[in-house]
Parts: structure tokens; sequence; C-alpha cells
């Protein structure tokens, strides 16, 4: 294997905390390297590192002579006043581009339904990041390094960019990639690094090779733990066996137990979550009984037939717009049909997680500890009654974040928070809209163990494709207006949307704009408009408030600055989805 990238002795201070200690590693010509860890434990700062983005405190990073390195960071460095079409295809006519097959590739599997000729300035932050992923692939690198490309795809983009990158990497090429999406990571990862407690762990094979890996490095540690905790105790004992009137110990013997002392590794997050008790379920759940949902003409849902039984779980699938979120409606009463019926059953209770954490804004103010604390009910695992408490503290809390604020909480605690919420209140019927977000593998591991040993049903929409291959039981797709049962699974449902009548929609050209909204059609349309505006701006007051806040805090409070920025993060995500929604909206109102 030829070098391509070599770091050496990697070290990176930040306030209050050393992220890397003295890494050394590299990537060489054929690398495939898939980068995990726990959110705030370096994986970025890995990746910046490599590519020469990141300032180190000792070390150094050499690169081949001549190399090209791509990196798509997290922040958005595109130019506002840039169109799409600048930013991807550069100066080339459209003639040029559209005659190369990679290009023409990389704009259908990323920048379906944009505008080619719009200013990067007037897109949603999803748009955003699809349009620089898609601008860094149309260049010529030896080596790519990206920070979670991945966010703002659906499975098919998901599946597109696994398939592109295998292809692309294929040529004795390196790739290093920071993702949560677990099937990319293997799909297309060869190794995986493991950033933890400053240091980087080596893995052969992608995420489930990992995994069965840890697991087993983790049985060893646990038996070599054990021996020094055996050790440690003869040690201590000997030491108290001494003499009253011995002044002094061997110094070999205090340096010994100082040395097994200082072993012993940190306690990291023991995320275990067992099963909880929920109200028991009759035969009837809810029915779906030839139910039809049209708007001023327009059928969005034809004849939908889907029996829910008790205990089932079931992932659903479809593009933005195919009519998931109507679907969904239909099940929780949001939605009533306008031909068919549905029935439910009388012991059915339902909750929905969604996307936004909302939810959360009345108790923002509160500490976790007073918003558990109101929760009554018990659950009983492994023979013992736990209170909330203790079940939030197996959802990765510790004792002392039971005492902080709800709004100062991490994206990913306060989306635990929610879920537990949710589940506390002993729902029945569990919907989940894009549970993961906010989430790094470890969490995401332990909240798929809880779905997985939760007795209820489950209706679970997620681009997260592990997730929902993990958790349910059966797939189904949102097509054409129709619900389509997928045996053959998300494998299928790649293999339906690839054809002509759901196929992905092309890039907005002048030529493709649609038209013609019935007006009682455009009045619901500008009342979502409105809707979504009024969110947004308290979404950025929110913003805003966070920054001053960022900017008041003591900037040596490192763990309190991770996670206002954490916060920031996860607002600016939901607001990135809202505006997605409103530039839909915007486009159907103004062509009509």
């Amino acid at each position: 294997m030829i070098p391509l990238i070599v770091g050496e002795g990697l070290t990176v201070d930040v306030p209050a905390k050393r992220v890397l200690d003295g890494v050394t590693l590299g990537l060489g010509e054929g690398d495939r390297v898939g980068v995990v860890g726990r959110n705030g434990d370096g994986k970025s700062t890995l990746l910046g590192a490599l590519a020469k983005r990141r300032s180190l405190d000792a070390g150094r990073v050499t690169w081949r002579r001549d190399l090209r390195v791509g990196f798509l960071d997290q922040a958005d460095t595109l130019p506002a006043g840039a169109t799409v079409g600048a930013v991807v295809a550069g100066e080339r006519a459209d003639h040029e581009w559209a005659g190369d097959a990679r290009i023409r590739d990389i704009v259908a599997g990323l920048l379906g339904g944009i505008d080619w000729d719009a200013p990067v300035g007037s897109l949603s932050g999803g748009q955003r990041r699809r349009t620089a992923l898609a601008a860094l692939l149309a260049g010529e690198w030896d080596v790519l390094i990206l920070d979670e490309p991945t966010n703002h795809l659906d499975v098919e983009g998901v599946a597109w960019l696994a398939e592109h990158l295998d292809g692309w990497a294929a040529r004795d090429r390196a790739l290093a990639v920071v993702t949560h999406d677990r099937w990319f990571l293997d799909a297309v990862c060869r190794t995986t690094w493991e950033v933890h407690d400053a240091v980087v762990d080596s893995f052969e094979g992608g995420y489930a090779a990992y995994v069965l890996q840890r697991v087993e490095r983790d049985r060893q540690a646990a038996a070599a733990e054990e021996r020094r905790r055996n050790l440690l105790r003869k040690e201590l004992a000997w030491l108290r066996r001494g003499a009253p009137a011995r002044t002094s110990k061997p110094k070999f013997r205090l340096d010994a137990a100082a040395e097994l002392i200082g072993a012993e590794p940190p306690p990291r997050d023991a995320v275990e979550l067992t099963k909880l008790a929920t109200a028991r379920l009759g035969k009837d759940v809810v029915d779906l009984l030839d139910a039809s949902v049209s708007y001023d003409g327009h059928r969005v849902l034809d004849r939908i037939e889907w029996r829910i039984g008790p205990g089932e779980r079931a992932g659903i699938l479809g593009r933005n717009g195919a009519g998931k979120s109507t679907l969904l409606g239909l099940v929780t009463g949001d939605v009533s049909p306008t031909e068919g019926r549905v029935k439910r059953g009388k012991t059915v209770r339902i909750a929905t997680l969604s996307q936004s954490l909302h939810e959360l804004d009345a108790v923002a103010d509160e500490r976790v500890a007073d918003v558990i604390a109101r929760q009554r009910a018990t659950y009983a695992a492994g023979g013992k009654e736990l209170t909330p408490a203790q079940l939030l503290e197996r959802l990765g809390f510790r004792a002392g974040q039971l005492a902080t604020p709800v709004r100062d909480l991490s994206g990913g605690q306060k989306r635990r928070l929610q879920l537990l919420l949710v589940l506390l209140d002993e729902p029945n019927v569990l919907i989940l809209d894009e549970p993961t977000n906010d989430l790094d593998t470890d969490m995401l591991a332990a909240v798929e163990d809880l779905l997985d040993t939760w007795p209820g049903t489950l209706l679970v929409v997620s681009h997260d494709r592990y997730l929902l291959e993990r958790v349910t039981d059966h797939q189904y797709a949102v097509l054409d207006g129709r619900l389509r049962h997928l045996p053959g699974g998300i494998d299928e449902y790649l293999r339906l949307a690839r054809e002509p009548q759901v196929a992905a929609p092309a890039p907005i050209t002048p030529a493709n704009r649609s038209a013609g909204l019935s007006g009682a059609e455009r009045r619901a349309r500008q009342k979502e408009v409105s809707s979504i505006e009024r969110r947004l701006d308290k979404l950025a007051a929110e913003v805003e408030r966070l920054h001053a806040g960022m900017a008041e805090h003591d900037q040596s409070d490192y763990t309190g600055l991770q996670q206002l920025a954490e916060r920031v993060a996860g607002i600016e995500a939901e607001a990135a989805s809202l505006e997605d929604r409103w530039l839909e909206l915007s486009e159907l109102l103004s062509d009509s």
C-alpha cells in the first residue's frame, strides 16, 4: 500500500479537554475508512487534521507530493451569490457537463428538484448541503475526506452515494468518512477507526465487523480489568496489614498500587435499556379500509388497505411529498379519509415522536430531574422496579446531568429525553418520525435496543436504513398514492424507485416547472407557508439567543460551549427541513 497521508503524534487540545493525544495513523491507496465515536470525542477534529484544515498542538501531517485532497466540512462554505450550476460545473457550458456521464450521474443523484440556475443564497440548508456534496464529487481527487456526507439524504440518496463512492474508490484512491449511517459504513468502508478517550483504535471491516471486534475487545478488557481489580485489592490489603509503627512502606509496592489505580479506565456511559411495561393492546389496533385522501380533486392516497395488528413493527418509505405524513395522519386521526374509513381499537393510545423537539419547549427552563419527577410510572426490569430517573440514566444520562436545565442539553440528549417522555406516557402504538437525528452510533444502538424490546405497535419513518432493518419486521412504501408491501425490504424499494413511474424529480429548469393549483389548494398551501414562516421566526430567535449565550459563556468551559453548539446544530437542522418544505410550497404557489 502506497501511503498518501500520514499523521504522526497528532495532539489537539481544547479548553479543559485533550481531544487527540499522540495519535499516529495514515491513509494509503485503496483505503476506505469509516470513523465512528461518541459526539464530541474528536471525529471531525481528526478529519480536519488529516485534511490540514485543523491546527495541531503537537505532531504533523504529511501528504504525498502533488496530492489532491477533497474535503467536505460540516460548515457551509458555498458562495451565496453563485448559482447551483456554477458551483457544480464551474465555467463549463451546459453541453459540456451534460456530455460527461459522471457529472450527469452526480446531478441526477443529488440535485433532483433543485433549480440549476438558482442562487446558492436562496437554497435551504438541506439543498445547500447536497449542492456542496455534488460540487465536491464533481472534482478530481486522490483522497476524499467527508464529514457527515449523508446528512439531508433520503434512503435513495444514501444508496446512490454508497454506489458512487464504491466505484470512485476502486481506482486506488483513498476515502475517510464520518457518518452516523451504519448501513453506509458497511456498504462503503473496509476499515473502521473508533475515536475515544483521545486515542484512535483501528478495526478491520465496516460497521458490522467493527461491532463484533469491539465486543471481543471489551470482553477481553473486562477480564483484564477484573484481574487488575483483584491485584489491586491484594495490594491495598497488604498495605493495610503493615504494622502501625511502620512509618514507610516499600516504595515499589506503593508505586505498583498507584500504577494499578492509574490503569483503571474512566467509566464510559453504560447504556443498557430493558423492556418497558406498556398497556396491552386488544386484537384490534388501526385498520385503514379502502381509505383515500384527496385535496380539491388531487388524490394523495388511493384506496389504502392496511390492517395494523398488535405488536406490528413496520417501516414506511417514500420520497418527500409521496404521502407518508398523510398516511400517518390517517393512523393518528389527524387526517380524515375523503373515501373509505379508518377503524381504531378501543384501547389504542397513539404517541408520535416528531422530528422537531418543540415538545420540550414547555419545560425548557426546568431541570431534567424536575421533569422526570412528575412522571409517576415505574417499570419492571430484571426483577426490579425502576423509576423514570433510573431509566433516564440507562439512556446515558449521568447523575450530574439530571440537574441540567432542559434548554442546556445537547441535541442528542434532548432527543433521548423526548423519546423517554413519550414512552413514559405509556402509549401502545408508537410512531417515530426520523428518530435518529442528533444521535451517535452508540446511542443509536441503545435506542434500537429499547425499541427492539418494546412490546407495542411500532411505525417508523426514517432515512436510516440500518435502523429500519433492525427494529421493524416489515417495510412498506408509498408509491404513486398506493401503499405497497415490500417483501424484499429496502432493496425492493430502491429497485421500484428506479422505475419510470416513480423516478426521482429532475433538476428544475424553466422548461419543466409545474403549474396549476386550484383555489382551495392554493389557500391550503398558503396557510402551511404561514405556519412554517412563524416557526422559522421562532427558531431564528432561538439561534440568536444561543449565539449570544455562547459569546457570554465562559470560553474555558468547553463542555458547556459544546452543548450550546449542539443545540444550535439541532435547531438549524429543523430549520433546514422546514426551509425545504417552504421552498417546495413557494415554487408551487409561484407557478400556479
